[in-house]
């Protein structure tokens, strides 16, 4: 058993102390040393092994979602079991396990949409750091298939993408397309091979190297955003930050086709891009359009097992805790080829 912290004892993190264009400023996070944090009741202690870096951190320092200021990013996280809390008696000291946005909620079904959530990373401290608290509740133990830095995607870009999957209403047969290519999507393309097996994937996504990598993992076709796919599509999931693709997928859905937008914002630059938009040709013949809104501790605690029995391999770049900003340039300058996690 690990021997008990000092109180106070310093950690190293990655720490956002004021919002603004990435552009503009390649250094937002700066390196801090902050005190380890100490379990509350409830509450578990982790010492982190792998942190994953999603689109949404550039949300949060770019200023569309708004966060905690400082805060520390980080909500695709993995690590060990470093103390436990008072009344905290569902994990060990050592015990692997990870947390995804959810931080915290009202712990019903629909704890995704309740005024209670907290997000990991946003709301709270997150996982850019040496040591982080969450609820033990809210903590999902890690498949002993799986590693550290091929878990820490799973923990949001998986398993947001697994309840987008389930959001479409697709049945095994019906074609889907997926609207972006990144750390989301190339996950969620395994988990659709796996549950409806004869299903075509259909993949759009820009630049010829991402649309061979869709290929080499098994999409059926893959092009540009703006390229028509072979049929008509059942469904479609956007992981996109932009509007574009948001009226391109509409064109491509079929009668009675679901898009499911998994995004928590999406940037302002092109929404010029819905005044294309058609009743006509975008919107009639009950084509509809669905949110994804978070996930549950539900979803991960449901999807890890799943991943590890497929299983799904995350194709992973990995970044030392003191390079997140590389990190983060890298992810915003479209520098994506799976998903990127810090190792710390």
């Amino acid at each position: 058993m690990p021997a008990p912290l000092p109180t106070g004892e310093p950690m190293r993190a990655m720490r956002l102390e004021k919002t603004g264009s990435l552009a503009e400023c390649e250094q937002p996070l700066r390196l801090v040393d902050l005190p380890i944090p100490e379990p509350r009741e409830g509450e578990i202690l982790l010492r982190v092994t792998a942190c994953g870096v999603c689109h949404t951190e550039l949300d949060e320092i770019e200023g569309r979602l708004p966060c905690k200021l400082p805060v520390v990013p980080g909500h695709e996280v993995v690590g060990r079991v470093e103390t436990l809390g008072p009344g905290v008696n569902r994990f060990a000291a050592g015990d692997r396990a990870g947390v995804g946005w959810i931080h915290h909620s009202c712990g019903g079904a629909q704890e995704n949409l309740s005024p209670e959530f907290t997000a990991t990373g946003c709301d709270v401290d997150g996982g850019y750091a040496e040591y982080m608290t969450v609820p033990a509740a809210y903590a999902v133990p890690i498949p002993a298939a799986l590693g550290d830095v091929e878990s820490a995607p799973l923990m949001c870009a998986g398993a947001i993408g697994y309840r987008a999957l389930s959001l479409t209403g697709l049945h095994d047969g019906a074609p889907l397309g997926l609207m972006g290519f990144g750390g989301s999507g190339h996950l969620v393309l395994q988990l659709c091979k796996h549950q409806y097996p004869n299903s075509p994937v259909y993949v759009f996504t820009r630049g010829e190297e991402v649309q061979a990598f869709a290929t080499e993992l098994g999409a059926d076709w893959s092009g540009g955003i703006s390229s028509s796919p072979p049929q008509p599509l059942a469904a479609i999931i956007d992981t996109t930050p932009v509007w574009k693709p948001v009226v391109q997928s509409l064109e491509k859905l079929a009668p009675g086709g679901r898009l499911v937008i998994n995004a928590i914002r999406k940037e302002a630059g092109d929404q010029s891009e819905l005044m294309q938009l058609s009743y006509h040709k975008h919107l009639w013949m009950e084509r509809e359009i669905k949110s994804v809104a978070n996930l549950t501790h539900h979803d991960i605690a449901a999807f890890l097992p799943l991943a590890a029995e497929i299983p799904i391999h995350p194709t992973t770049q990995t970044y030392p805790l003191e390079q997140a900003n590389r990190a983060l340039c890298d992810l915003r300058n479209g520098n994506v080829r799976g998903a990127k996690v810090l190792e710390i």
